[in-house]
């Protein structure tokens, strides 16, 4: 992933925040040349620097062959106009896009153990029906629901190397950075607003690490 110094997070708290706003990932393959992506949303656990993501495929899908992959992990991302800035003219300012992201490389190593297979459906339910405000469980003891885990394949990702960009206009005067948070603010959509957070919660830190 090309990321120009300024972007540049090693923080993986950074990525904790990146995953508990979307756990839902992107994964990439390799087959002979032809890539293959599937979208699936995760489990996320990280112990120091170590990172383990666990998921599912249906069990016809080509990448449950597991191997090496990348994990793209999407954060919150929106259109920055240049007119927002406050030194556009003398600047030349041109629009551009601010978002933050995360490039996980590792194995993916799938599994076929029915037990397993339903501790994991288990923790996966529990987790996003917790969530969503829902209360659906999976019952390993109904023949109908357990039946289904032959359909499945689950994976254990783990992390080898991982890159987070964080474009959100570090690269600009602090004016212009206070200018486009007020504008996404105002825009009022989940994404903007999420932007904006992010972009409030960089300056901090930034703030307090120089004052620190």
């Amino acid at each position: 992933m090309y990321t120009p110094r300024a972007f540049v997070e090693t923080d993986l708290a950074a990525l904790d925040g990146l995953i508990a706003h979307d756990p839902f990932v992107t994964v990439v393959t390799l087959a002979e040349g032809v890539p293959e992506a599937s979208h699936l949303p995760v489990l996320y656990r990280r112990d120091g620097e170590a990172v383990v993501l666990e998921g599912h495929w249906a069990r016809p899908n080509p990448q449950a062959s597991g191997g090496p992959a990348l994990v793209i992990v999407q954060g919150p991302h929106a259109y920055v106009s240049a007119s927002w800035y406050p030194d556009k003219a003398q600047a030349a300012r041109v629009p551009t896009w601010n978002y933050a992201t995360a490039h996980l490389h590792g194995r993916l190593e799938p599994f076929h153990d029915e037990e397993a297979l339903a501790d994991l459906v288990d923790r996966l339910s529990r987790h996003f029906e917790a969530r969503a405000g829902g209360d659906w469980r999976f019952d390993p003891a109904d023949p109908r629901e357990r039946s289904q885990l032959r359909g499945i394949v689950g994976f254990r990702f783990v992390a080898e190397r991982i890159e987070m960009k964080f474009k959100l206009s570090q690269n600009h005067p602090a004016a212009n950075v206070a200018a486009v948070i007020a504008a996404l603010e105002r825009q009022d959509t989940d994404q903007t607003r999420a932007t904006a957070a992010l972009m409030r919660d960089r300056t901090a830190a930034t703030v307090q690490g120089a004052e620190g």
